[in-house]
């Protein structure tokens, strides 16, 4: 699968298993029934308006262009055609609409990607809750149990079919993430379609009846060929492209000679001399045309690596 965006930089909040991460909105799940709440907090609310393509409304300087609900009361949609997505720090609500709802413009439009990498944490959190929820919503207007046609409430956050009465929720897809070491060793593999020497770790999906760590060692083993001994979870990050959640671990596997099938162009092992050279390559932001290019600092792929080469330079100092 495709490497991630994320950790500390901005879009999506990362949590690792020894810290506790307070979201940046309160979800504020028990307003979602409450109309008449809703309909209040709407005026004085910040609204983030999507197109069609899922990108965000922006000022001129590609920032968030959010307007007040009381702002776009002159488009057919409002607070019943928006959805809920919370409260913030200070008790003022977000809501998302949809562009086609709203007689309202802005000069630019800004994708999720690029706004992982330049918004502040709160704005692209909004807009990453945003669209994996438009995405939702986008996939699923007819019941998947007997066709009809759902209608959404709970501020969005439900769909219930008006034939058969079945209700569908938001989904999110469990994804593995990992950094697979040999001990002196750091596996990474590529994607085709990827820059050219760019290398991440590996990762793939759950499948159903399966353990994340049965996951993990499945996933390295049909990708790269190479045999895990053993793995230990370190953080997640939710990854909306489109309703994915990344659980990252690192992973003890046999020295194995990489051999790759139909996802990855290449896998191999790399030296942590070679890993710290590519790290600093990459905060120098300067391609010197040798080396591998790792994932972007913004990504939990990177934060892995980080992690691997932070414990093998610890464990080379003695």
């Amino acid at each position: 699968m495709s490497e991630p965006l994320a950790p500390q930089a901005s879009a999506f909040a990362f949590v690792d298993s020894g810290s506790a991460w307070r979201a940046v909105l309160d979800r504020a799940d028990h307003l979602r029934d409450d109309s008449a709440a809703l309909t209040a907090l709407w005026p004085q609310a910040r609204v983030i308006v999507l197109d069609a393509s899922g990108q965000a409304y922006a000022d001129d300087e590609g920032g968030l262009r959010a307007p007040s609900g009381q702002e776009l009361s002159e488009g057919p949609g409002g607070v019943g055609a928006a959805v809920f997505l919370g409260l913030d720090g200070e008790g003022g609500a977000w809501f998302a609409i949809e562009a086609e709802l709203v007689a309202w413009q802005a000069p630019r439009r800004v994708d999720l990607r690029s706004a992982a990498a330049h918004w502040p944490l709160l704005h692209a959190s909004v807009f990453a809750q945003a669209r994996a929820l438009q995405h939702w919503r986008s996939r699923h207007r007819f019941c998947g149990a007997c066709g009809g046609e759902v209608a959404f409430a709970r501020a969005g956050w439900l769909g219930r079919c008006g034939l058969c009465g079945s209700e569908h929720y938001p989904r999110t897809d469990p994804a593995v993430i990992v950094a697979v070491g040999d001990g002196e060793r750091l596996l990474l593999g590529r994607q085709a379609g990827w820059p050219p020497r760019r290398y991440s770790v590996i990762a793939g999906f759950v499948e159903p009846g399966e353990s994340l760590e049965q996951t993990v060692a499945r996933e390295v083993l049909e990708e790269t060929g190479v045999r895990v001994r053993g793995c230990r979870y370190l953080g997640s990050q939710p990854w909306p492209f489109p309703g994915a959640l990344m659980l990252g671990f690192s992973a003890l596997a046999e020295p194995d000679p990489p051999q790759v099938g139909d996802e990855l162009e290449e896998a191999r092992w790399f030296t942590r001399e070679e890993i710290r050279a590519a790290a600093a390559r990459g905060e120098r932001d300067r391609d010197d045309g040798v080396g591998p290019l790792l994932s972007p600092s913004i990504s939990i792929s990177r934060w892995l690596i980080d992690q691997w080469l932070a414990e093998a330079e610890a464990h080379a100092r003695g």
